[in-house]
């Protein structure tokens, strides 16, 4: 019976579950305020108005952002931004943008480091896992760059120290990204990891991440067992690309070790009531790597040791080999540090991770007058706060008065309905190679993006591969590409069989909410521009908002609540709620100040939108067209998208008895892919193409419904899903086609590469990003292998849920030939047959 429960200790680990790094991304507070003014400083500044406290991310407060006072020699430059988080955190990302200051500015840090620190007195310089210290930073002064820091850091103050070479000046934005770091854990005490010799190959199972002491031993630092990154079965391989063979394991042998055991000490930030220690081990028992025999812990609550340890032994198992978590009770003992002593059962031992879970909260001793202090305190913060609620309100009645004052002197551009000219939809698709004209060659809408010389057109990436010809079939002209906006007709593109959709297209895939835009043939659209939209007007009162989903250059998608809303439905919709009861809607909302080619251009989407009907397809259900802002109102599904949906989700299995966590079935997955497939198929019946097809992009309603929508690249949540092609365009790389990357072709085939990476991403339950190994260039330069088809291309690897028939169907999906890859037909009757 004792060993039944011991065996509960033990949690296999998948090779697709991941720890804080995967899900710990959340904003710390420089861009909505959490951070106190009081809590950034700087080494220097130019003046009062670009102080520390003004280099907060997006907020142009100020001169526009922090600039130090750059010094004279380049060996002085010691300039930092500091920020103080108060609190131990672990800090997966960075974000880093310039000063732009509404177009006055054009100032930023190309180039930075970072260093940190725990304490406040010593500090660490931050080395990515190749040693390298440098980040690439910013190319102009408005863009935000995110950088994964790849090992996370475990900090409470970090300092951004841009490289300064006496070129230009530099200022910096900034904010960081991650969680709270609950265990506490300030550092380990261990002996160096060792090597190991494999077959005549040398096996480094070091910890290369350490930033402490590395001496004798390892000593007052932090590492590989605290980067929330666990190993895999085979400890030779790695998550990290282009390491070496035990990079992602500490491992010891027992010919090192006469006791018998590794020792690892653990300091902590305070004293804590410790519940369990969670150790992840190798189990590869066929090359002498067993799990610990037994573990024996000390603690020390003030400063001495207590004399009793506690001691467990986990069940060893010589039948799976799966690297896996053993759990240990600590018996709510209270430390500020713990010393284990960690016993060999074979000839090696090695660890990727170890977590503390304590389950109190600081112990104070508080007395009556700090009592009284503390109530005055919370007084005195309740009034400000009244205060401030007071100026808000009176800001936007404020506000309000001027609004309706500027809309009485607006023009008569501002009294566009849904009744489009229809030359706001001609193209030129007799004569694509003829002038544009006047109306568009003015449009300041298009010149957000031009083409010029500094713009790194897609094609150009393939011109960088010495075999690429531009004879070759593949091909699109770079004058046709950079003239037509809009599509060829099936019949003009015989090759693909498909509306093709050039590199100039690219420029436009974010539509004027931010979201993508459906690419539409020319012929659809011209049948558009003179149909009427049989969708009504919504009174904006009955609208409530919730949140701000995302936002483009020009407009903002809100999630809302809407009442009454059954009654302004299609005969052939409605929704599945009872009377009276409210419904939520995203709410597509055009700026006032938006020019008059954005409110074409939003109003060119209404129409596209209103065409579309489908199950599987977020539907366009009213609008708010009779004052601005205009809106435009589509569903919302009450589960969110796909992507945070399954992130929250475990297959069924043990591991998911063991933590509670609620869970999918195969068969479920595969009733949401058919469904995806299902709307895909619809879109291609109307020559439609996505461009944007990703679960961030489907939502998921009652009994895993899914709809299709369209607003994932509005959103900050999905930044990093994003690659910007030098400031101008944003592109979903690593969902895309090779022949969209490196020709700029858009069509049915590409958005069925970009379905089989959705369906990737669903069966491995969104754990980690479509080749997570690689950087974006990297992804960039494996769509040259899929060019050149010489089998060095590197596809996504088959999950550990799906069947082979399913994954034969992916691989199909990432044919090199367009031509060859199924359609959304087949693709849609393959997943209704396969059995689950």
């Amino acid at each position: 019976m004792c060993k039944c429960l011991k065996a509960f200790h033990i949690q296999l680990m998948p090779i697709y579950e991941f720890l804080s790094t995967a899900v710990c991304r959340s904003p710390l507070g420089m861009s909505g305020g959490q951070i106190l003014d009081e809590d950034i400083s700087a080494s220097s500044q130019w003046s009062d108005s670009t102080a520390a406290k003004y280099g907060r991310l997006d907020f142009e407060e100020g001169d526009g952002a922090w600039c130090p006072e750059i010094p004279g020699e380049p060996e002085n430059m010691k300039e930092f931004l500091q920020i103080d988080l108060r609190s131990l955190h672990f800090i997966t990302l960075v974000g880093t943008q310039g000063r732009h200051a509404g177009g006055i500015g054009n100032e930023f840090a190309q180039t930075y480091k970072i260093k940190y620190s725990r304490d406040g007195s010593r500090w660490i310089s931050w080395r990515n896992r190749q040693g390298k210290q440098v980040i690439e930073g910013n190319r102009n002064a408005y863009d935000i760059v995110l950088k994964d820091l790849e090992p996370p850091i475990i900090a409470r103050f970090v300092r951004f120290m841009p490289v300064i070479d006496h070129s230009m000046n530099v200022c910096m934005r900034v904010e960081l990204y991650g969680c709270e770091w609950l265990d506490g854990l300030v550092s380990y005490n261990a002996p160096l990891g060792q090597q190991m010799t494999f077959y005549g190959q040398l096996i480094y199972l070091n910890d290369s991440v350490y930033d402490g002491a590395m001496i004798h031993s390892m000593t007052e630092g932090l590492g590989q067992l605290t980067d929330g990154m666990c190993g895999l079965d085979d400890f030779i391989l790695s998550h990290v690309y282009n390491v070496w063979p035990g990079y992602d394991y500490v491992g010891w042998t027992n010919e090192s070790f006469p006791s018998g055991y590794v020792e690892i000490m653990f300091e902590f930030d305070r004293t804590r009531n410790f519940t369990t220690m969670k150790v992840h081990c190798n189990n590869m028992f066929s090359r002498r790597v067993k799990t610990f025999q037994k573990v024996v812990c000390y603690f020390r609550s003030e400063s001495d040791w207590e004399p009793t340890p506690i001691s467990f032994s986990p069940v060893m198992d010589d039948v799976n080999p799966s690297a896996r978590f053993v759990t240990v009770s600590l018996h709510n003992h209270m430390a500020s540090a713990i010393k284990c002593q960690y016993y060999f059962s074979d000839m090696w031992m090695m660890f990727s991770e170890i977590t503390f879970q304590s389950g109190d909260n600081p112990i104070h001793k508080v007395d009556d007058s700090n009592t009284r202090i503390l109530i005055g305190c919370l007084v005195a913060i309740i009034f400000i706060l009244v205060a401030i609620i007071v100026i808000i309100l009176w800001r936007q009645v404020w506000q309000k008065m001027l609004e309706k004052v500027s809309r009485r002197m607006l023009d008569d551009e501002l009294t566009a309905s849904l009744s489009i000219q229809s030359e706001t939809f001609t193209y030129n698709n007799n004569n694509p190679s003829s002038a544009p004209s006047e109306q568009e060659s003015n449009s300041t809408y298009e010149r957000i993006f031009p083409l010029g010389p500094d713009y790194q057109e897609p094609s150009r990436l393939v011109r960088k591969l010495p075999e690429f010809s531009q004879t070759s079939e593949d091909t699109v002209s770079p004058t046709t590409a950079s003239t037509s906006t809009a599509s060829k007709s099936p019949q003009t593109s015989p090759q693909d069989g498909a509306p093709h959709y050039a590199e100039a297209d690219i420029v436009n895939l974010q539509g004027v909410t931010g979201g993508n835009t459906y690419a539409v043939p020319a012929l659809t659209m011209d049948l558009l521009s003179g149909k009427d939209i049989a969708v009504e007007e919504f009174p904006r009162k009955l609208l409530t908002f919730k949140e701000k989903l995302g936002e483009g250059q020009f407009g903002e998608v809100h999630l809302c609540e809407a009442e009454d809303m059954e009654d302004y439905m299609d005969e052939d919709f409605s929704f599945d709620v009872s009377d009276n009861q409210t419904v939520l809607v995203a709410v597509k909302m055009l700026r006032a100040d938006a020019n008059k080619n954005a409110r074409n251009d939003f109003l060119k989407e209404i129409k596209i939108m209103s065409r579309l009907k489908d199950p599987n397809i977020i539907r366009l259900l009213a609008v708010c067209m009779s004052s601005d802002p205009l809106c435009m109102i589509t569903e919302y599904m009450e589960n969110g998208d796909l992507n945070q949906f399954l992130s929250r989700h475990e297959p069924e299995g043990m591991i998911a008895l063991l933590s509670n966590a609620p869970t999918v079935s195969y068969s479920n997955l595969q009733h949401m892919a058919t469904q995806i497939a299902s709307g895909m198929k619809y879109l291609s019946s109307l020559n439609f193409v996505h461009r944007d097809l990703a679960t961030r992009n489907c939502l998921v309603g009652k009994n895993y419904t899914i709809k299709i929508a369209d607003f994932g690249m509005s959103r900050n949540l999905y930044s990093g899903d994003y690659y910007r092609i030098q400031g101008r365009a944003v592109l979903p790389i690593r969902w895309m086609s090779w022949e969209s990357i490196l020709l700029g072709k858009f069509t049915t085939a590409s958005d069925v590469w970009a379905f089989g990476v959705t369906l990737w991403e669903t069966l491995t339950f969104c754990k980690e990003q479509p080749y997570s190994q690689l950087s974006d260039e990297q992804v960039i330069e494996n769509t040259g292998e899929f060019f050149r088809d010489q089998r060095r291309q590197i596809y996504l690897p088959q999950p550990p849920l799906c069947p082979d028939a399913i994954y034969k169907l992916m691989l199909s999906c990432w044919h090199r030939n367009a031509k060859e890859r199924p359609s959304f037909q087949e693709i849609h009757r393959i997943l209704l047959e396969c059995k689950p």
